[in-house]
């Protein structure tokens, strides 16, 4: 069945159609990453969004039941140059194909999708339309111009639960699956999701917190209420400027308890300290951003997924740059002059990626200890 990919700016691509049938809109962006498809697809910081991936082959491994961050598909749709239709893993359990058919995924391959990611580059991520029931490209590039803009949405609110809940299991390990913590937990930590991932709570699991997830939109009166030692503040999709409500309960937050955020996370804490944010040309999508730390230049590579960035000049009253995108010298962490607070822009639990990054958690922990000393000491 034939397919279309139609960009606002006229660009059309023609392919075929996989997964299912009809038309999406979203912003049309790229990751890097050459496995890990299967993470990204259940990534719920990818709502709104469109996703190409730049390695020609997708899909060989299959689709487990393990691998996912959450507990569906929350992008609008899938672009691959070769969609595997035999995959190979002693894990596999369906193909990709009959994954998005199952959970209503349209994607499109056999596109040139080298030229796709070259013109994003040049041009910048931007609104287009996957269809393979409406095959006029020049209505499809009309729809895509009528399309809303992932700019100024509030995307969290799709994709946060709707209910608090607790989460006890832990990392994968092989021949036994996902495990719990070893011996009693030593920290209660809340996490607000914005659209959060199960490796990152399955990392503060590892790292012997007790988690109790909660709404995006909670109190920050009814988390100071539970008494916890922390609180986290999760990835998520879109711009983060209208999500003021988060803004306002992690001003209520600091300086009560300490407080750790992760990409979307990151971005609302330097909103709440009067930081600004603004939108990248194409984002950073992928397992191989590099990063450098502030304190002994030392270099990380970094998995990553956003298309925002904080302005390091809105932040630095109140905050000190702790890590740099070596790439193009955005903001990648900071933390609090005076407070317990501090927040990266990458993703330290990296599923798929590398786990350089992974101190970062024993970081939360450690900060915890210290406030829980302090209170003690009173």
């Amino acid at each position: 069945m034939k397919a279309i990919l139609a960009l606002a700016d006229g660009r059309v691509f023609h392919g075929r159609a996989f997964g299912a049938s009809g038309e999406v809109t979203g912003e049309v962006v790229f990751n890097t990453s050459m496995t890990g498809y299967q993470e990204i697809l259940t990534d719920p910081s990818y709502c709104g969004e469109i996703v190409a991936m730049t390695y020609p082959q997708i899909g060989n491994y299959g689709i487990n039941l393990e691998d996912v961050e959450s507990s569906r598909p929350f992008l609008s749709g899938f672009i691959v140059k070769e969609a595997c239709e035999f995959p190979s893993n002693w894990r596999s359990r369906m193909s990709l194909d009959a994954y998005l058919k199952e959970n209503g995924v349209v994607g499109i391959q056999g596109i040139d999708t080298r030229a796709l990611v070259r013109h994003i580059r040049d041009k910048g991520a931007q609104t287009g339309i996957i269809s393979s029931v409406d095959l006029d490209a020049a209505s499809l590039v009309a729809k895509a111009r009528k399309a809303p803009s992932i700019v100024g949405r509030d995307l969290v609110r799709e994709v946060t639960c709707d209910q608090p809940y607790h989460w006890s299991e832990g990392p994968w390990r092989l021949g036994e699956g996902y495990l719990g913590t070893d011996g009693a937990p030593r920290y209660k930590v809340v996490a607000y999701d914005f659209g959060i991932k199960r490796n990152i709570l399955r990392n503060l699991v590892a790292s012997g917190c007790d988690v109790t997830v909660v709404p995006a939109d909670t109190p920050a009166e009814e988390v100071l209420a539970m008494n916890p030692d922390g609180v986290f503040l999760s990835n998520g999709p879109g711009d983060p400027e209208p999500i003021v409500y988060a803004q306002e309960n992690i001003r209520k937050l600091l300086g009560q308890k300490p407080v750790f955020g992760i990409c979307l996370g990151h971005q609302l804490l330097s909103l709440a300290l009067g930081g600004k944010t603004y939108k990248l040309k194409f984002g950073h999508r992928g397992g191989n951003q590099p990063v450098q730390r502030g304190d002994d230049r030392r270099v990380e590579i970094t998995a990553q997924n956003h298309g925002f960035a904080v302005d390091a000049a809105s932040i630095q009253n109140d905050a000190i740059q702790t890590h740099t995108n070596l790439n193009d010298n955005t903001v990648e962490g900071l933390e609090h002059k005076l407070l317990p607070a501090f927040s990266v822009q990458y993703h330290p639990e990296a599923s798929p990626g590398p786990h350089d990054a992974a101190y970062l958690f024993e970081k939360f922990t450690k900060m915890m200890d210290k406030a829980k000393a302090s209170e003690g000491q009173k």
